[in-house]
């Protein structure tokens, strides 16, 4: 039985686990569609993450995944996160406020915490996606335990092969062109930054089941990629105008103006962006993942207080501009080859 088959899709399209963004009306809206939907449970607590799987089991009796991210904890670097507070001083000034004084990050990575693991446990979904890298054997042998099938990002073939070689079911391909935090296990190594249908071709032959991600935006990108040898697409800008999406209505208008840059000044970590406020601002002393995002966070905060969007995490990949606002079921149907 292929993968497909196992996943219980009748459509090979899968929707992106856009933490922030993707919510359980979305992912069961795609998976009631005959594709897979999914969540991306980093933004969330322990019982947020299982409150919302559970509210996705009530809306679909299908399959549907889940994302973690995965990411390998950075020891704290107290000089460069003053630089990087420095930096964003002018900006914080603009919105009448100041820099924290210091910074608490969040999104603490699966290999530190088994909170998230724990929620997805006890209920546990179809597939199970990791972003970033690669959990621990003893991680992996429990949802393999659970029955969940098991997938990772990789942007290189390095990356493809390890996951390969840690037993994981199936490779999601992730090119340059696409939106959201980039999967690159080690964000400070090489990046060939293979667009997505040459990334396609690279992994296939290892042997795995490949997904497709990256400016796939209706079915004629889908057929391109199938022909490239995956095996399924996967996609997440084009479901972020959706209404089932938490899309905020400035992130939505973003979208149309049809660009986007890799920045790491959000987060810490490169991620492709609508260009905006945050954009503009050089990255280079950005103090890396995940506290970073704390500052980010805090300077979207000051500058929303004063009716000013620009500083958002407004994630999206270089085909924003042909988002269509529409229900996911339409998009699902829309991308089918």
């Amino acid at each position: 039985m292929d993968i497909l088959a196992r996943l219980g899709m009748r459509v090979p399209v899968v929707q992106a686990p856009m933490a922030g963004i993707s919510t359980p009306a979305l992912a069961a809206a795609v998976s009631n569609a005959g594709g897979l939907g999914s969540l991306g449970l980093a933004a969330m607590t322990g019982p947020e993450a299982a409150q919302a799987i559970a509210e996705t089991h009530r809306m679909t009796g299908r399959p549907f995944g889940v994302n973690l991210f995965c990411h390998q904890p950075r020891p704290r670097d107290p000089a460069a996160e003053a630089r990087w507070l420095d930096r964003l001083a002018s900006h914080f000034a603009r919105m009448g406020a100041e820099p924290p004084r210091s910074l608490t990050p969040g999104y603490p990575s699966v290999l530190e915490s088994d909170e998230l693991l724990g929620a997805v446990l006890a209920a546990p979904p179809a597939l199970v996606t990791f972003h970033f890298g690669l959990p621990r054997p003893d991680q992996i042998a429990a949802l393999r335990e659970r029955g969940c099938l098991l997938g990772a990002t990789a942007t290189s073939e390095a990356e493809a092969t390890r996951i390969r070689d840690a037993g994981f079911d199936l490779i999601v391909a992730q090119g340059w062109q696409a939106g959201g935090h980039r999967g690159i296990f080690d964000p400070d190594g090489p990046d060939e930054r293979l667009e997505t249908l040459q990334l396609v071709r690279r992994l296939t032959p290892l042997g795995l089941p490949v997904l497709a991600a990256g400016e796939i935006m209706d079915r004629i990108d889908s057929r391109r990629a199938l022909e490239a040898g995956a095996v399924a697409v996967q996609c997440g800008t084009a479901f972020l105008q959706a209404p089932e999406a938490a899309t905020s209505p400035a992130h939505r208008e973003a979208l149309g103006r049809g660009e986007t840059r890799m920045t790491r000044a959000i987060s810490g970590r490169p991620a492709r962006c609508c260009t905006n406020d945050f954009t503009a601002i050089p990255d280079d002393e950005a103090p890396g993942y995940p506290v970073t995002y704390a500052a980010g966070k805090a300077l979207d905060a000051a500058a929303r207080s004063r009716g000013v969007t620009g500083y958002g995490a407004q994630w999206a990949g270089t085909g924003c501009a042909r988002a269509v606002a529409r229900p996911a079921a339409e998009t699902v149907r829309a991308l089918a080859p």
